[in-house]
């Protein structure tokens, strides 16, 4: 059946795909509807990780076992995520309109709309001065917001985790996909997704998650110094940011951030609004001494969270515009 189906299927350029899909997603984000009766693709991950790392990473284990199992975990996810990836690039092709399908998948995978209305909420808390309790519930069960008290109030981290996010949810699926189709999109969403569950330097996981964690790392390279540079075009754009002192700021501050990737769009970030980032902050009863990113002032208000967010907005158009640049030059 599916030759037959192959004939008369329309196909849909990847990247115009690409970029449909990111359209749709800016404008609706995930289907709250949908995604009431149906599992999201990712918590779908969530569960699968947490089901093998239950059976794999047992406290008896001696720890070269674990760090054996912990690669095996990160192959078997990883391929699995791939292999999905592919039977729905397969079944786009056998299926009339079948493109849609791609369309449908990417939107669902990156997380421009979702990173968006998370740090959105926050900075609308933040800035209701008479609900402090509020502002605080807000920060606290965002899931786009580390609980992270840095000292000088919640106003640093949502800008961190957006900067970051801006990376991992948005920059590197879009180069993934770019890069290798739907499989390898689906594949670093695995990556991204093991990482934020077992690429933690805890006891419990210092072993299993050291695979997840150097891949991560490796997965997110050029797709984080990709993310600096759209952030730092943004700010050239836009008259509210600084984009010389945001290229100024990544090239000398990112390798002082403790992720070897994180600190180049932080960075960019920080140099954009004219402010400092990381610096010394709690992790619920751990103090970590992190050195600053940025020159700019470390008193963050929740206007500073606003200007975030349009140099954030810019630099997603951005990445379409470059994309469409990208498509019209194959054509």
């Amino acid at each position: 059946m599916l030759p037959l189906f192959a004939a008369h299927s329309v196909r849909i350029d990847p990247l115009l795909a690409l970029i449909a899909a990111l359209a749709v997603d800016a404008v609706l984000g995930d289907p709250a509807v949908l995604f009431r009766y149906l599992p999201h693709p990712v918590a779908l991950l969530g569960r699968l990780i947490a089901t093998i790392e239950a059976w794999l990473n047992r406290s008896e284990l001696a720890g070269d076992l674990r760090r054996r199992n912990g690669i095996v975990t990160v192959l078997a996810v990883v391929g699995i995520a791939a292999a999905v990836g592919a039977l729905i690039d397969r079944l786009a092709a056998a299926l009339p309109w079948g493109g849609l399908l791609v369309i449908a998948a990417v939107a669902v995978l990156v997380a421009q709309r979702s990173l968006y209305d998370h740090v959105a909420a926050v900075a609308r808390a933040l800035e209701n001065r008479a609900s402090p309790a509020a502002a605080t519930r807000s920060v606290t069960s965002s899931a786009a917001i580390p609980r992270v008290w840095t000292g000088r109030g919640w106003c640093a981290p949502p800008i961190e985790s957006l900067a970051e996010n801006f990376s991992d949810g948005v920059v590197a699926p879009v180069f993934w996909f770019v890069l290798l189709g739907l499989p390898g999109l689906c594949a670093y969403k695995a990556v991204n997704t093991l990482d934020s569950m077992i690429g933690h330097r805890s006891e419990r996981y210092r072993d299993f998650g050291w695979a997840a964690a150097r891949l991560d790392d490796l997965a997110n390279f050029v797709p984080a110094r990709l993310a600096g540079l759209l952030l730092t075009l943004a700010a050239c754009v836009l008259p509210a940011a600084t984009g010389g002192e945001a290229v100024l700021t990544m090239l000398q501050d990112a390798r002082k951030h403790r992720s070897p990737n994180a600190g180049w769009p932080e960075a960019a970030m920080a140099g954009a609004l004219g402010i400092a980032l990381a610096g010394p902050r709690r992790y619920g009863s751990e103090l970590v001494d992190d050195p600053w990113v940025g020159r700019g002032r470390s008193q963050v208000g929740a206007g500073d969270i606003g200007r975030a967010l349009d140099v954030f907005v810019v630099a997603c158009v951005i990445e379409v515009a470059l994309l469409a640049t990208l498509a019209l030059l194959r054509l």
